[in-house]
């Protein structure tokens, strides 16, 4: 009885806090857990379980100046459509009503249309059937930049490939006997693109170049598992303009751009309680709208933001400077100790917002308060 009072008791505290530290927070519910997240425009595409679902974010989120003469608080369905397996990794093909998934088992991609203001079924269209030396877990998708639609794909880095959507014509091979497994791959210029290994190696490889890719070792660190999140300037015709952001599973978040991958600009111990043995969830993610904030989850039920401003080359432990706790708030038990964050996205342009899943199938749309612009 006292345990559950205490339970409550947090659960009332954050409430109230809540109403201090977000301008906006909102939740809507599904069946089963969503493990992939994509934004375009207004709405967000994101996945659930076998479900694919195209959801317009609440009204009320984007009524700034007339939040009273807005009525519209929930998220709404405007298209949707069932896959016949899980949907692990989820893209989005930039400039198209088009998606490409995976379902974390094979190496076979399949191509969705996500339909338009005639019909609100979003249909399979095609299946990419792809080879890979390994695709126990499924493949990484990174979709093209520039030119016709394709996507880069693998499961480990030497099966690296771009594949044209259309024909399922391969349009570049890495052809290289590199078998380390693939965590994270991500173009950061219309041919440049960077693979992180689940070592914490980093390779760059260029689509116009079938060279050997150049090879960034981690050098040691801490952490058996190892994932990437990029902050890009597409604007900017030099790519060694990106920054990028390495998590371990050890909890450590080591920064670099292209200049010297193997020298760090900063790193940080992040603090960081796991309540998970899986590094299945682990995300970190770059601010695009903001300098130097990055998000971290995975480990536990909270989203957490950091400002690398003040890290330093040397490792040190920092704190973050806003955690989002809603999924641990979520659950009708209140138990915290099971809230596990699946994945998160930052809005392309909104500077603070952020959309975040949880395994109790909870999905949150929340923007904090800036306090007067200290961080960040």
């Amino acid at each position: 009885m006292g345990e559950t009072s205490s339970v409550e008791d947090e659960f009332d505290e954050w409430f109230i806090e809540s109403l201090k530290i977000y301008n906006h927070i909102h939740e809507y519910q599904l069946e089963h857990p969503t493990r992939a997240i994509e934004w375009t425009s207004e709405k967000s595409y994101n996945s659930d379980k076998n479900e694919i679902l195209e959801l317009l974010l609440p009204l009320k989120l984007f009524a700034d100046d007339n939040q009273g003469l807005c009525a519209e608080r929930d998220f709404k369905v405007v298209h949707g459509g069932f896959s016949d397996g899980s949907i692990h990794c989820l893209k989005h093909i930039p400039g198209t009503r088009c998606v490409v998934t995976n379902d974390g088992f094979n190496s076979n991609l399949q191509v969705w249309d996500l339909g338009g203001d005639d019909c609100d079924v979003i249909k399979r269209t095609g299946v990419l059937q792809l080879k890979s030396a390994s695709s126990d877990n499924g493949v990484k998708i990174a979709p093209g930049l520039t030119g016709g639609p394709c996507v880069l794909h693998g499961s480990q880095i030497s099966d690296i490939q771009l594949t044209e959507l259309t024909s399922g014509k391969p349009l570049y091979s890495l052809g290289k006997d590199i078998p380390d497994l693939l965590s994270s791959l991500q173009f950061v210029s219309g041919s440049v693109f960077l693979a992180c290994a689940c070592n914490g190696d980093l390779y760059v490889g260029d689509t116009r170049k079938p060279s050997a890719p150049q090879n960034n070792p981690a050098g040691g660190r801490e952490g058996a598992h190892w994932c990437m999140g990029v902050k890009t300037d597409l604007s900017s015709s030099d790519p060694s303009s990106c920054s990028v952001a390495r998590l371990s599973s050890a909890c450590q978040v080591v920064v670099s751009d292209l200049r010297d991958l193997r020298a760090p600009l900063c790193q940080a111990q992040l603090h960081v309680q796991r309540k998970t043995t899986s590094d299945d969830f682990m995300k970190v993610t770059w601010a695009p709208a903001l300098d130097n904030c990055l998000a971290v989850s995975g480990f536990d039920g909270m989203v957490q933001i950091y400002d690398t401003a003040s890290w330093r080359p040397e490792l040190m432990e920092f704190q973050p400077f806003f955690i989002h706790r809603g999924h641990m708030m979520s659950d009708d038990q209140f138990d915290t100790s099971l809230a596990v964050v699946t994945t998160h996205v930052w809005h392309p342009s909104r500077p603070r917002t952020v959309l975040s899943a949880a395994v109790d199938g909870s999905v949150h749309v929340w923007d904090w308060v800036d306090k007067a612009t200290a961080s960040c």
